[in-house]
């Protein structure tokens, strides 16, 4: 933000480059959280991917039993022996009742219209998501989410449809980073409104972002581009954000454990000369991994960049008082200078 006001730059003008596309996740949810127009270039944007699409279509059935393009991507995730001619049997009698397919799934007189095994099965689902219904609007919705997710075994289903299990794990990954983003919303609300907590407010905000993610993905004009260091080969940036150079980040936990980090430093190289004006490294002092938190160790690579041409900034260094007013004011005055 400041940087584009004290220079009137474009959003377009700034690239964020990482070594994994997992990284990527936080940084959009906080892209969005921040309304900043992003491009994923190389890689799916985060609620582009299948299994955040069948958990916040269960989310917006929760908030809204009306949705029915939610309810015919979740009745059958993970399966559940509904088929096709079950669906379509559903949706005319749901035409006929002039309701929608996820509220007549419990009608008495359901058996009619199919076989009482597909009737019975649709009945079971709708009184299971209820009674979640209940659960994640009472007192402890995140847990409630939780279940949903447990319960219905969806980690299993993931699993079984994923090409290897190292996906399969990389896509529950996802999950519970989407269930941390919504712990981390309904937080937030409690410190804003002084303990209220509202998780279809947080749902609302998140098929929002969703919606919003969906027509930049449409849209090429002016926004941050995100993109791993492998994807940004070739292109330049006026100003670009290195994230996550770290010890078994870059260089990769693998290579180092190959003793082969020749690649590694090329891409560290690569990512460097993609910015033609300004570059910022940044290192995390602390990661999760496995669950628990654990301290960085910064990459080996940056101990070969030239020290004059460096300037550290955050935890541990001074702060640069006088800096940081200058561009403060420039900001201010960029800021006015638009209003006019």
């Amino acid at each position: 933000f400041h940087r584009r006001l004290q220079r009137g730059l474009h959003w377009k003008d700034f690239a964020v480059l990482y070594r994994g596309n997992f990284q990527s996740r936080i940084l959009e949810m906080k892209l969005q959280a921040l309304q900043i127009p992003y491009k994923v270039s190389g890689g799916t944007g985060f609620f582009s991917r299948g299994e955040i699409k069948d958990l916040m279509c269960y989310l917006r059935l929760l908030v809204n039993p009306d949705d029915d393009n939610a309810f015919l991507r979740v009745i059958n995730t993970p399966r559940r022996e509904i088929g096709p001619a079950t669906l379509e049997k559903l949706a005319g009698w749901a035409a006929q009742r002039d309701q929608g397919l996820y509220h007549v799934c419990d009608d008495f007189a359901l058996g009619e219209v199919m076989a009482g095994k597909a009737a019975d099965k649709l009945r079971a689902f709708k009184t299971w998501l209820d009674e979640k219904r209940r659960a994640c609007f009472g007192h402890n919705s995140l847990q409630a989410v939780n279940e949903l997710i447990t319960e219905m075994d969806y980690e299993s289903w993931v699993m079984q449809n994923a090409s290897s299990p190292r996906i399969g794990e990389k896509r529950m990954e996802n999950v519970w980073q989407l269930v941390r983003n919504i712990q981390r919303m309904l937080e937030k609300q409690e410190d804003d409104e002084e303990g209220a907590s509202d998780l279809e407010a947080v749902i609302s905000k998140l098929v929002l972002m969703d919606m919003l993610e969906q027509q930049d993905e449409e849209d090429d004009s002016d926004r941050v581009q995100l993109m791993t260091l492998h994807a940004s080969k070739g292109l330049e940036f006026p100003h670009v954000y290195m994230m996550g150079v770290e010890e078994e980040l870059l260089p990769h936990r693998t290579s180092i454990e190959e003793d082969n980090i020749v690649e590694e430093r090329r891409l560290m190289y690569v990512g460097i000369t993609r910015a033609r004006e300004s570059l910022a490294i940044t290192q995390a002092l602390t990661r999760k991994q496995y669950g628990e938190k654990i301290d960085t160790l910064a990459s080996r690579f940056l101990e070969e960049l030239p020290l004059d041409d460096l300037q550290y900034i955050g935890e541990g260094f001074k702060k640069d008082e006088e800096k940081e007013d200058q561009v403060a004011q420039a900001s201010i005055a960029n800021l006015k200078a638009l209003l006019d």
